[in-house]
């Protein structure tokens, strides 16, 4: 493994970053690393970025801040997806650029992916059409971090990396209903429908859409290989490359939680993308894999946040 001296994890207890902190320090004992969250710095606010890096010096920065929803809040909040996430980044980037960092990793989603995009969807696809119109705001702003990657090291050869996650889920995830991914949603709702003994639950969409889910475990154990091997401005799928429908999915969940009702399918909500499977040839090529299956990730999420409700550590 490469050496790094201080690793900056902006983000550090959101989703991702509870699981990516502890494989950077299990793979770098000998770097420091800072992570920070809100409370530290407002990451809006160009005068905190600067400040940050003043304060911390890194030479290696991880940036996993990000204003990120699910489809619905997506919908209901195009501008501040767009803004919040631009600003983020643009600072972030830059001042890492600025300050002297020898290396910058961030992520994108795969919703940035154009709305026409051939399942499975490889990483040449990324400029062949506008993205799925729903969550849009975000994963503009998202993909943009591949133009500056690309700028940056065009002129200043600053070396910067962008991987693009699957469907992440995995402990820490969003549980809040009106803001959380498919797979916190389905299982909140069927865990609540246990507690108070109710006959249904109500999934949104009709169910027939494909999805290619990964567990965050996975992605967070791919990232000290990339860290000390990938230096490169051209993105990365990180997935299984499996595909399941919805109404599977939710079959899976229920299975998984125990609910024994019904599920009631709400046509009027959105389905997004009809299919969307990435291709991740590239990240076996590199040697790496997301090996978890879906029904073991989904219990672990499922231990986790029961546990995490009793001592009110989980976003309801």
């Amino acid at each position: 493994m490469s050496s790094f001296q201080r690793i900056l994890v902006t983000g550090a207890q959101g989703f991702l970053g509870h699981h990516i902190t502890p494989k950077l320090r299990e793979a770098f004992p000998k770097s420091e690393l800072v992570p920070v969250g809100r409370k530290d710095y407002d990451l809006m606010d160009p005068a905190h970025v600067q400040r940050m890096f003043r304060d911390i010096q890194p030479d290696t920065v991880i940036h996993l801040a990000a204003k990120s929803g699910g489809i619905l809040d997506n919908r209901l909040h195009p501008a501040d997806y767009f803004h919040q996430n631009m600003s983020m980044n643009l600072s972030v980037f830059h001042e890492a650029f600025k300050s002297g960092a020898k290396k910058f990793l961030s992520f994108m989603g795969g919703c940035s992916y154009p709305a026409t995009a051939r399942s499975p969807i490889d990483e040449s696809q990324m400029w062949q059409g506008f993205p799925q119109p729903e969550s849009a705001g975000y994963s503009i702003a998202k993909k943009m971090l591949l133009v500056q990657s690309w700028a940056y090291r065009q002129q200043h050869g600053f070396n910067s990396v962008i991987l693009i996650p699957g469907n992440v889920y995995g402990e820490w995830d969003n549980f809040n209903l009106t803001q959380s991914h498919v797979i916190p949603a389905l299982l909140r709702k069927y865990l609540e429908a246990l507690d108070r003994k109710q006959p249904e639950i109500v999934a949104f969409g009709s169910g027939r859409p494909t999805r290619d889910f990964v567990y965050a475990g996975d992605v967070a154990a791919t990232i000290p290989w990339f860290m000390s091997n990938y230096n490169s401005s051209e993105p990365v799928n990180i997935s299984s490359g499996t595909r399941i429908t919805i109404r599977e999915l939710a079959e899976t969940v229920k299975d998984v939680s125990g609910f024994q009702g019904r599920i009631e399918w709400d046509t009027t909500q959105p389905d997004g993308q009809i299919d969307k499977i990435f291709d991740v040839t590239r990240l076996h090529q590199l040697g790496l894999t997301c090996p978890t299956s879906l029904r073991e990730g989904l219990q672990k999420t499922m231990t986790w946040f029961l546990e995490a409700r009793k001592s009110g550590d989980v976003r309801l």
